[in-house]
């Protein structure tokens, strides 16, 4: 029983390391053997590193070729990858992992006729009175005015700017202009702007929508092609149109 009090590490005296006297506060904490072991392995590594890329180094082939080399740059001191350009975005993957050939089809066609009828309705009119076209009259005087120029074309100087429905002035007399207030002015224009968000989003959708169909048959293709018949790869496919292959031409019979 006393043999076991002896070697029993109760009443034992717990030993710590001493701590940093105040006279050498001012050089910062004291390193504790933990902090050493962790700086010391640290340092044992970093040579074992060293040591084996100095080997590489020797023992490296000049005629030697791989890959990385051309797949990487040096920029600012550093080796960074070069990435290249995704094939897919995300919502392209979403459609392709999702949905089946057939119902991309039919969404894009449904699409496809929405951009059309609302291109039907918006004639861009707006538009038109943007471009930077120029119609050059000839006069002996120098004077150049809006009204002069409304006289010439025979219109009010308020529809000189105007490239499309410059109406004459034969027939601004005839129109009866219905009582229109500033509240539903402001809600035709608020609607048709309404309708040019629409017609833009429709056709940035049924862009996408094209671009899923002709990866998706491109792939089915592929599938359907024979081992020994493979095709050559003429384009890689981007984020805004599908792959281009070339199939080995087969006369029918």
């Amino acid at each position: 029983m006393s043999s076991w009090k002896k070697a029993s590490k109760v009443n034992q005296k717990t030993h710590r390391e001493r701590h940093q006297p105040e006279l050498r506060e001012k050089y910062g904490l004291l390193e504790k053997k933990k902090d050493y072991k962790v700086r010391a392995r640290h340092h044992q590594e970093r040579e074992r590193v060293m040591k084996l890329l100095k080997k590489r180094a020797q023992n490296r082939n000049p005629d030697e070729f791989y890959f990385h080399m051309v797949k990487s740059k040096v920029e600012d001191g550093r080796h960074t990858e070069i990435r290249e350009e995704d094939e897919h975005t995300e919502d392209q993957i979403k459609l392709m992992q999702t949905k089946d050939l057939k119902y991309i089809n039919m969404r894009a066609t449904m699409e496809r006729k929405k951009v059309e009828r609302l291109q039907s309705e918006l004639h861009f009119l707006d538009q038109a009175n943007q471009t930077k076209n120029t119609h050059m009259f000839f006069e002996d005087d120098e004077a150049h005015s809006s009204t002069s120029l409304a006289n010439k074309l025979n219109t009010h100087p308020a529809l000189v700017d105007r490239k499309t429905n410059r109406l004459r002035m034969s027939d601004l007399e005839t129109i009866e202009l219905p009582d229109i207030d500033e509240e539903t002015i402001k809600q035709v224009v608020s609607e048709k702007r309404k309708a040019y968000r629409e017609l833009e989003r429709r056709k940035t959708r049924e862009k996408e929508l094209t671009v899923v169909q002709r990866k998706l048959e491109i792939k089915t293709h592929l599938i359907r092609s024979k081992k020994n018949e493979a095709p050559k790869r003429i384009q890689p496919a981007t984020k805004d149109s599908a792959p281009i292959y070339k199939w080995k031409y087969e006369r029918k019979k």
